[in-house]
């Protein structure tokens, strides 16, 4: 019964672990979808990283530096011109 019990918590504890990891991987796809997007609307984009579940870009526009906030959908949730 300790065995089952054992192994079923072990069970349980990878299924997190492994849900977890997920959230911080950075797709490349999206990305370069990023990139292309914030282009598009006249950024230089620097960097794309992934943090607290959100795309967050490092861009240029007209000499000031930006990060730009992105959901999973590529909508801009918030952006702040960095100092």
């Amino acid at each position: 019964m300790t065995r089952i019990i054992a192994l079923a918590l072990a069970i349980f504890a990878g299924g997190i672990a492994s849900a977890s990891d997920d959230d911080g991987k950075l797709d490349m796809a999206k990305a370069d979808q990023i990139k292309t997007q914030l282009m598009a609307e006249g950024y230089e984009v620097r960097k794309v990283e992934m943090e607290d579940g959100l795309y967050e870009a490092y861009a240029m526009k007209d000499g000031e530096r930006y990060e730009i906030y992105l959901d999973s959908d590529l909508n801009i949730v918030k952006s702040k011109r960095d100092d």
